[in-house]
This record gives C-alpha cells, structure tokens and sequence, in this order.
C-alpha cells in the first residue's frame, strides 16, 4: 500500500494544501473549505502511516515521538477544537496502539482533561473523545491497570464518579458500560476489591438500577452484580445489603422479566437473588 493511500498525494503536497487552505479561510474563501477537509484527512493518513512503519523490529516513528512528547500533548489538546478535533481523535488512537504511547498519555496530566472531553456538548467530539478514552484505559492491560491502582482515588473518586452522576445520557451509560467491564477483567482485581468495598459506590449503583433508563438500569445491574457476589463483602455493604434484603429480591425478581432470551442474564439475575435471599448478618468478632 502507498504511504499516501488513495490520494497519491506527497507529504509536500499536503502541507502545501493545508497552508494554502487556511490563508484562504483566513479571507474568508468558502471555496477551500472542502480542499481543506480534504488536507486534514491526507495529514492523517500519512502520520497513522508512517507511524506503523518499521525497520526490523524497531518503530522509529513511535521511539520519536517518545522524545518529542509535546506531539502527543498536541494531539490531545486538539480535542478543544472543532475543527481538527476527530482527525486529531483518530490520530491519538493510533498512537495508543503503542504501548510507550499510551502510557505518555495515560500517565499525563494532559489525561484527566479527557473527563471533560467526553461531555462536550458537540455529539460527534464528544464521542470520539470517548473512544479514545475507552482505548487509553483498556488497551495495554497490565499497564492500565497499574496506572488504575496507582491514581485510583483521582480516577474514581474525583473524575470518574463525575461522569456517572452527568446530566448527559450517552455519557452515563458509555461510562456505566465502560466501569463494568474495567471491574470485570481480570487484570483490574484490585481495582475492582477497592470500588466494591466502598459504600457510596454501592449506593450509587442501586440509585441507577432504578433509573428511568431501561439501558442505564441493564448497565447498572453489571456492576450491581460484582458487590453481591463478593464473598468477602466488608460489613458496611453487607449492612446496606441486608437492611433492603426483600426490597431487592422483590425489585430483582420484577427485573427486565422482558430478556427471556437472554439466558446469561437470567441465570446471573436467578444467582443474584438467592445470594441476596442467604444473606445473614457478620458474626461478631
């Protein structure tokens, strides 16, 4: 394949539409606004390319970039701005398909502003930045999940917990989504025994089981599910489980009773209820 791709364009060429683009936009020129789009998607091209290139083993693209770290911090800073911001999205996760990549950003503080990224009010940014996000925190297991147990209070406690409370639907059930399968995989235990060790967040996913959103509820139970079938539930969750014990097995037996088709579901919802139903109080110590 042509590094170019399809266009057959040199990166001279490129450069030049781009510059000669913006001087036009610049006076006002719709014309170019097309022969520039049309830039910024060669620009793309062309870096996502030459970064997967490879002489023997060796990405000499990638190990450049890890000493020129303000391209990345550039890159993600694009996301602020309309105009670039998906072809700036694309760019990024392609970065993050290397691991020396990935961790610059993940471990940047450039990182945490995704969590406002991810609620901006264009939809198509917002989802973009998403993805990325999404690939950032799951990409590379064993580093994410070290990144996860080292700055867990900051991710969780101070950000994370944001995006579940947001006014904005789509980032609530994408960060709902995203939540259950970063406990669920089994690279983030610790993570995991420290989110469903904590009271709040245990009520939290009970409040959003009863959300209005059948989408959010279904979401909320895959979560749900990880502080019930902890066997060694710390006495506060157990208290909580214990004081609404026949409301939950009530409100659980009444649940989604329309997935009759999916039996993964059913067979986890018929395990939650009689965990919940043999639930008995910590002996005391």
């Amino acid at each position: 394949m042509p590094l170019w791709g399809k266009s057959q364009k040199n990166p001279t060429d490129v450069v030049r539409a781009i510059r000669d683009g913006l001087t036009a936009l610049e006076k006002g020129d719709k014309k170019t606004e097309k022969a520039l789009e049309d830039g910024k998607k060669d620009a793309t091209q062309i870096f996502n390319n030459i970064l997967r290139r490879q002489i023997g083993s060796r990405s000499p693209t990638v190990e450049h970039i890890c000493t020129k770290t303000e391209i990345l911090f550039c890159l993600m800073k694009g996301y602020e701005h309309q105009e670039v911001a998906l072809h700036c999205g694309s760019m990024m996760r392609e970065c993050a398909r290397y691991e020396p990549l990935a961790k610059i950003m993940l471990y940047s503080e450039e990182f945490y502003n995704f969590f406002t990224y991810v609620e901006v009010s264009t939809f198509d940014i917002a989802s973009d930045a998403f993805s990325t996000f999404k690939e950032l925190l799951t990409k590379h297991k064993l580093m994410c999940a070290e990144f996860l147990e080292q700055n867990y209070e900051r991710v969780f406690d101070q950000h994370y917990k944001q995006l579940l409370h947001s006014e904005n639907y789509v980032t609530r059930r994408q960060s709902l989504k995203l939540l259950g399968e970063l406990l669920l995989d089994r690279h983030n235990f610790t993570v995991m025994t420290k989110y469903i060790s904590s009271p709040d967040n245990l009520k939290l996913m009970m409040n959003m089981l009863r959300e209005r959103s059948r989408n959010i509820q279904f979401e909320a139970f895959h979560v749900f599910k990880v502080f019930v079938a902890n066997p060694n539930k710390p006495k506060p969750i157990l208290d909580i489980l214990l004081r609404n014990q026949e409301r939950l097995v009530d409100f659980l037996t009444r649940f989604h009773t329309d997935r009759s088709e999916d039996e993964q579901f059913n067979d986890e919802k018929a395990y939650l209820i009689k965990q919940i139903k043999e639930l008995k109080p910590m002996a005391d110590q």
